[in-house]
């Protein structure tokens, strides 16, 4: 019976590195996906379009890792729903939808090597 617990132990633990090494070629090809899906390292188009989309948001702050900027923005956005029945949250919920559009329009107007530059490379957080 011994044997037998051995050779299944022995046999789990093939399968197990099989599924291991299987799962890291299959995230290793997810991440190349992504990575050329967004332009490489140059972020420009999927950074621009989700600034003009979701820009309130602050989601394109988070994708060029601007975390503090991008945390800014979306506890704007929220402090303006919450106050949406006073006039405040309807200026608030403005200047970030506003902030979003300037920033998208600004990175997709830029050259890509303009824009990795300034934004990736010497970290420029705000327009």
């Amino acid at each position: 019976m011994s044997e037998e617990n051995k050779d299944f132990a022995d046999e789990a633990k093939e399968t197990t590195n099989e599924f291991a090494e299987g799962a890291k070629e299959a995230a290793n090809d997810i991440s190349e996906g992504l990575n050329n899906m967004a332009g490489g390292e140059n972020k420009k188009m999927l950074v621009g379009i989700l600034a003009i989309i979701f820009g309130s948001l602050g989601v394109h702050k988070f994708i060029l890792g601007y975390q503090k900027e991008g945390i800014i923005l979306l506890v704007a956005t929220v402090v303006g729903w919450a106050t949406l029945c006073i006039a405040v949250g309807g200026i608030i919920l403005a200047v970030t939808w506003i902030i979003g559009v300037v920033e998208g329009i600004m990175y997709l107007t830029k050259s890509d090597e303009e824009f990795y530059n300034t934004y990736q490379v010497g970290r420029k957080p705000w327009f």
